[in-house]
């Protein structure tokens, strides 16, 4: 990777071994890792209330063109912490309160964000860690990855708020079977499925994010806004309203518009600047 960027607003350093979420800049590129050594980056409430935060703070960051969240030391996320669970979750209540006042938020922040997200996807990317790679646009994984949520071994099953987000990529079917039946998926039949944009063998991981990255920084950073915000808005299968068309249509007078056709038509590259002007 190039020299990057100081981390955006560095976290208190944690204890040796605890869990923590990062960030580093490369440009308009933001790299959002999760780190838990020794435990395959569970993930724990400290570390889904930084997620909620850091995602606020990188969708208000108009410089931003793209968020790449990852995991380290050659995993994604082995899920939430389970060893949190006897205090976080000992009763209703505290289930109640773990799973809609601090994962739920975690994962809106990140479907909400308006940049482009891509998941690094390799080795373990299960429970917890599918439901953040399902908020994110793009899924690119190692061929040796493997993915699921088999929680139905825990005895419980997956909160609703966490839920959409596996409905929304994988559709009815594939949620009920990984749910029913707790399955692992290898990285080409979690693909097959549609849990994955991309398969690429191990060592050109790296490689292929990059060409992913390169391409939409590539793009108007509007338009790739937009097209979040009306995917997400189609699905609801709900008509338009006149103002949302308007508003929409809004782009028609911003500058990388303009700049995008005249670039088209003199054979040139464009240079879009990131107009947001509504």
């Amino acid at each position: 990777m190039t020299l990057a960027d100081p981390p955006l607003d560095p976290p208190p350093a944690p204890r040796r071994g605890a869990g923590q979420v990062t960030c580093r800049r490369e440009g308009a590129v933001a790299h959002v890792s999760l780190s838990h050594p020794g435990r395959m980056n569970a993930i724990t409430v400290a570390m889904w209330r930084q997620l909620a935060t850091l995602f606020q703070e990188l969708s208000a960051d108009r410089a931003l063109r793209c968020v790449v969240v990852r995991g380290e030391d050659g995993h994604f996320a082995a899920g939430a912490d389970i060893r949190e669970f006897p205090t976080e979750r000992g009763d209703t209540a505290a289930v109640v309160r773990y799973h809609r006042d601090i994962l739920a938020p975690a994962l809106r922040a990140i479907e909400a964000c308006p940049h482009p997200v891509v998941a690094r996807i390799e080795g373990v990317c299960v429970g917890g860690g599918l439901e953040i790679a399902c908020q994110c646009d793009l899924r690119i994984a190692a061929r040796t990855a493997r993915l699921g949520a088999p929680i139905n071994r825990l005895g419980f099953p997956m909160a609703p708020d966490e839920m959409r987000g596996l409905l929304n990529v994988a559709g009815r079917a594939v949620t009920l079977e990984l749910l029913l039946e707790g399955r692992i998926l290898d990285a080409q039949e979690a693909y097959a499925k549609g849990l994955l944009t991309r398969v690429v063998d191990d060592a050109g991981l790296d490689d292929e994010l990059q060409r992913c990255v390169g391409r939409i920084l590539g793009g108007a950073p509007r338009a790739a806004s937009l097209n979040k915000h009306m995917a997400a808005r189609l699905s609801r299968d709900e008509p338009l309203s006149e103002q949302e068309y308007e508003r929409f249509f809004s782009y028609a007078e911003s500058r990388d518009h303009r700049e995008g056709v005249r670039a088209f038509l003199a054979g040139e590259a464009p240079t879009f600047t990131g107009d947001w002007k509504e």
